[in-house]
């Protein structure tokens, strides 16, 4: 079962979405206040597949909602909303929304646009936790930005977050990874991963990444 986050003030629409979604083997987690959803999120960030949100909310905007969304995690959004102005939906999409759904509509429909973004994200295209990982692509985004990696450091952070938690070593790095040829002696491999943490922002003497094992290699605790 996947976990959806709603947004949503109307409780009529609230009820009838949770109702429907259910059917389809899908849970949803409805809030009317926004920032009682984006707390939620911020501390539940691998719990949910998929934010609905709609825009017209009380304390805040959605589009407000959505850039927060945006800078807290790579979650795909599909942004509900009766309004479907060609500018409401070009400023959705440019704030990171990655699906726009204009009320009225039928239930059913909104439940396709679900199937279709985790039918892409069991593909090619992955979530895990605040990075969003394109394989066709080989691009890799965190909190929605771009990272700007080499194809092998590209390689060596797909790799660290196929394997979170797990101590990799230099050996099964270079084993794991095209370019590199393993050398117990040469340093090319703390190069690339030095070079990773620099684009990361990560402090290696205080990481919320990538962490040293003395001895041993990394591992990936983000």
């Amino acid at each position: 079962m996947h976990n959806v986050l709603l947004i949503e003030d109307d409780l009529d629409m609230q009820t009838l979405i949770c109702d429907y979604l259910k059917n389809y083997d899908l849970h949803v987690d409805a809030f009317v206040k926004p920032l009682e959803a984006l707390s939620h999120l911020e501390k539940n960030r691998d719990r949910y597949s998929v934010v609905v949100l709609d825009l017209m909310l009380p304390q805040m905007d959605g589009f407000d909602v959505c850039k927060k969304i945006r800078q807290i995690s790579a979650i795909p959004i599909i942004i509900s909303s009766a309004r479907g102005e060609i500018g409401d939906k070009i400023l959705g999409f440019d704030l990171g929304a990655d699906d726009y759904l204009a009320k009225p509509y039928e239930p059913r429909e909104l439940v396709l646009r679900i199937n279709a973004i985790l039918r892409r994200g069991t593909d090619k295209h992955k979530i895990v936790g605040s990075f969003e990982i394109n394989e066709d692509r080989h691009e890799i985004k965190i909190d929605g930005l771009l990272l700007d990696l080499t194809k092998i450091e590209y390689d060596i952070l797909n790799l660290f977050l196929q394997n979170i938690g797990k101590v990799l070593s230099r050996e099964f790095i270079s084993n794991a990874v095209s370019g590199i040829e393993y050398n117990s002696k040469d340093r090319t491999i703390d190069m690339h991963i030095s070079n990773i943490r620099q684009k990361l922002g990560d402090d290696p003497k205080d990481s919320q990444y990538i962490k040293s094992v003395w001895g041993i290699g990394y591992k990936f605790i983000g």
